[in-house]
């Protein structure tokens, strides 16, 4: 009977696609393959937060589940005095807020099921729908707000989460990633103490230069790898964050619970928003694993390649950039030469960087010139065009180097429109890189920024790739524009420069776009919605990257963090060379002083990179041995085939005594047999992989391993497994 009753009940409410507000409570199932957040009403008609969980066989058995009374969706003003979700002071100042259930719609096309679920204040005609994409294979739920209303007058919203989820659990393990200008993803893993906990950016533009919008948090106990339940998320915006965590403990009225609040930060953004038009968070998104921080990665990981990242499949362009062997300092003929080394070299781009714009105030240094986005005639006498035709000469596609955002004091469009700057006009000007910040929520500021691109392309059409630079976070920022709406700029700006970037997207889809911000100030997936690639760190000491980029994989596909060979760091050509081929391959560093023997080396680590690199965009990942207390560091990527993988282990500053633990490989068939080749050989004859050329089971090499055959500090070595029959 009760079996019968469930199924009727079923029927009845899930017998359309969009159920009214009545009586009998809503079931509303967000699922992917493998995790289930389901919704509910309470009597009050509140949306409530039925399960988060593993996903049941039987999606009726949701009904048998007891109904909290607490809403999901905090609101500020009325209900419990628990951190708001959402507030909104109405256009008469009323500063409460009620959220009641009016309906939902859902539908699924192909691997996406999306839900929107539609909520109202009884007393205003204001309206918020929560907006839900479940990717079911990659596992991975996205989550914003739409908020929207039509009173008489404006009202200021002053929270505006992007997601609220409830854990009840008794403790909680949170990690993430901090640090600054080439100190980026220190990793820090702690228990979550009682109260609120914000992981928060205030920086404007460059906002994750400190934090990271990205976290994993570990439930009851800390996870491994491949153990233990674990939440990872992470907020797709460029902007001003905050991730909210309140872990409430002993309270009489909800007993443990934890809210999770992810979105825009309010700081300084208590937003202004006019009747009859739509304020939209950025999405947060999220995966729940139940096998470890590992699996929570695979998924991100999946759902980036598919979803995430600007044409994230496709295989990013190998360059040579002029940086490190020229700075400012060149010319056309020291262009030529580079130009030259690119091609001996085997790469696909060569990167021209800053320094070749402006003429009135040349850019001769960062002290001058930003904003005038002019070829340099004293540098440059023929213009890109003529770099443009050296490059086809020498069979490399030419990129560009752009900081359009921003504006030196000493420059002409500083000098005839002060108006587009973001200053106080009656405090003194605040300098970071000898720089400022130009005001995106001004349209024709907009046009400006967009047509920094566009000139460059139309005059140059043969140009395929962009790095975009941000090298400086807001400070003493006030609009002449915005006038009495000063507390929208920080979110106006990021939103604007969306727009920007979705404007040149649509113009110039083939164009690569490197996604920089003096490191890793956005590594975030708002601007890789639009971007191909990130640059992780201006730190390019390969020790030092191993660490940032192993942190950055929690969250990132190690293909789209580029990785240069450069001269930072003493270590050898090959080792530099090992760590860059972990991420996005390219070269910062004078090919003309490298020996043949080193080019050589670098040639044929680039043919090697080509075979690999896909593994890199859509491998999944496995890491072995982290780098944290350790002298060694292992992991690897494989195919959704399991036909071929790649490994990559490193000795870092190793001691008399160490002890190395072996290697167990993972994510490998156990029945397919496996050819190991060792790539980057200094020497074919001499090895490091006492295996190397010899074919072991995937069961093997899983369960028995390879012992540790790295010997001493600073070692490298990548090992190519394909399976054989």
């Amino acid at each position: 009977m009760k079996k019968i009753f469930l199924q009727i009940l079923y029927c009845v409410l899930f017998s359309c696609s969009t159920i009214q507000a009545q009586k009998i409570a809503p079931f509303i199932t967000i699922s992917t393959e493998n995790t289930a957040l389901v919704y509910s009403t309470n009597p009050q008609n509140q949306l409530v937060q039925l399960y988060f969980g593993k996903a049941l066989k039987n999606p009726l058995e949701y009904a048998q589940l007891k109904s909290p009374t607490l809403s999901s969706l905090i609101t500020q003003g009325t209900g419990p005095v628990r951190e708001p979700a959402m507030g909104v002071l109405h256009a008469d100042n009323n500063p409460s807020l009620e959220l009641q259930y009016l309906n939902y719609n859902t539908k699924t096309e192909e691997n996406i099921q999306s839900t929107e679920i539609r909520l109202k204040d009884p007393q205003y005609p204001f309206y918020v729908t929560l907006h839900f994409k479940a990717y079911k294979n990659e596992n991975v739920i996205e989550q914003w707000t739409e908020i929207e209303h039509e009173e008489k007058k404006p009202v200021i919203l002053k929270y505006f989460s992007s997601a609220f989820l409830q854990l009840s659990a008794q403790n909680y393990y949170l990690t993430h990633f901090f640090g600054d200008w080439a100190n980026e993803m220190r990793i820090q893993e702690s228990l979550l103490p009682e109260g609120i906990h914000n992981i928060e950016s205030k920086l404007g533009t460059r906002a994750t230069n400190f934090d990271l919008p990205s976290f994993m948090l570990s439930i009851n106990a800390p996870a491994t790898e491949e153990q233990g339940n674990v939440l990872a998320g992470t907020l797709a915006w460029s902007g001003n964050f905050k991730l909210g965590f309140e872990n409430i403990r002993y309270s009489e009225d909800i007993g443990h619970l934890l809210q999770i609040l992810p979105g825009i930060n309010n700081y300084s953004s208590e937003y202004s928003l006019a009747p009859k038009t739509s304020f939209i968070t950025p999405s947060f998104i999220y995966t729940y694993s139940y096998s470890g921080k590992g699996q929570a990665s695979r998924n991100l990981h999946q759902w980036a390649a598919n979803y995430g990242v600007y044409k994230g499949k496709e295989n990013k362009s190998t360059l040579l950039n002029n940086w490190e062997a020229t700075y400012f300092d060149f010319n056309e003929q020291k262009l030529t030469t580079l130009l030259n080394e690119a091609q001996n070299l085997g790469v696909h781009v060569f990167l021209l960087d800053d320094g070749w714009f402006g003429n009135k105030y040349p850019r001769n240094d960062d002290q001058s010139g930003l904003g005038d986005w002019q070829v340099n005639r004293k540098k440059l006498p023929n213009g890109l065009p003529f770099l443009v035709n050296e490059a086809k000469k020498h069979h490399v596609k030419l990129g560009i180097w752009v900081e359009p955002e921003m504006v030196s004091p000493k420059s002409e469009l500083y000098e005839k429109h002060p108006d587009w700057i973001l200053k106080l006009n009656n405090r003194p000007e605040n300098l970071r890189r000898s720089q400022l910040v130009l005001d995106l929520t001004n349209p024709k500021v907009q046009e400006h920024v967009f047509k920094v691109i566009d000139n460059i392309l139309q005059e140059n059409p043969d140009i395929t790739y962009i790095k975009w630079d941000c090298n400086r976070y807001m400070t003493n920022v006030f609009s002449e524009y915005l006038k009495d709406k000063q507390n929208n700029l920080y979110i106006d700006f990021t939103l604007n420069l969306y727009k920007i970037l979705q404007k040149i997207r649509q113009k110039y889809p083939d164009v690569e776009l490197m996604w920089c911000s003096g490191g890793g100030g956005r590594a975030e997936y708002g601007g890789l919605k639009y971007a191909n690639e990130f640059w992780p760190s201006d730190n390019t000491d390969p020790l030092q990257r191993i660490f940032i980029q192993y942190g950055y994989s929690y969250f990132f596909p190690m293909g789209i963090q580029c990785a240069h060979v450069t001269n930072w760091g003493k270590q050898s050509l090959k080792f530099k060379l090992d760590v860059a081929m972990s991420g996005k391959l390219g070269f910062d560093i004078q090919i003309g002083k490298m020996n043949s023997q080193e080019l050589k080396l670098s040639q044929k680590a680039l043919e090697n990179y080509k075979n690999i690199q896909n593994l890199l965009n859509t491998g999944e990942i496995y890491r072995l041995i982290a780098p944290y207390n350790n002298h060694q560091t292992a992991w690897m990527l494989t195919d959704k085939s399991k036909n071929k993988a790649v490994l990559y282990a490193y000795n870092l500053n190793t001691q008399l005594g160490d002890y190395f633990v072996p290697i167990y490989c993972m994510g490998l068939d156990p029945d397919k047999k496996y050819l190991l080749t060792e790539l980057n050989l200094e020497n074919e004859s001499q090895p490091q992989l006492p295996q190397n050329g010899k074919v072991f089971s995937g069961d093997y090499l899983m369960k028995a391993g390879l012992q540790w055959f790295l010997n001493g500090s600073i070692k490298s070595s990548i090992i190519e497994l394909k399976a054989v029959n």
